[in-house]
């Protein structure tokens, strides 16, 4: 079976996963503090953005294909590489709720 380094940028944390399981389930089983919420693709708490590296992630739903290139939701994510990922990173489209919620679009205020 092929493992995989998965480095977390930032915090000095490193995990070997296998193509077979889910970042997410080894970061649990190594006590890793990885945010998650409905572990079936859809709530993208635990998103992580792509730095180096390749995942399958057929079943995550809640990024579109664009952002399925560039993010993991390491509930879904298995490795085909050795990884970075930057934890707590989200896709535009969910960035851009986030904006729009703390004000930071005028335009959305006005809708």
């Amino acid at each position: 079976m092929t493992e995989y380094t998965v480095e977390f940028v930032g915090t000095g944390e490193q995990i070997t996963v296998s193509g077979k399981e889910t970042i997410l389930s080894r970061c649990i089983e190594e006590g890793i503090a990885q945010e998650y919420s409905c572990r079936v693709g859809m709530c993208l708490a635990c998103s992580a953005k792509v730095l180096e590296g390749d995942v399958t992630q057929p079943a995550a739903r809640g990024l579109t294909e664009e952002e399925a290139e560039s993010y993991a939701l390491t509930c879904m994510a298995r490795p085909q590489s050795d990884l970075k990922l930057d934890r707590g990173k989200y896709p535009p489209s969910i960035e851009g709720d986030i904006d729009a919620d703390a004000g930071g679009d005028p335009a959305a205020a006005d809708d």
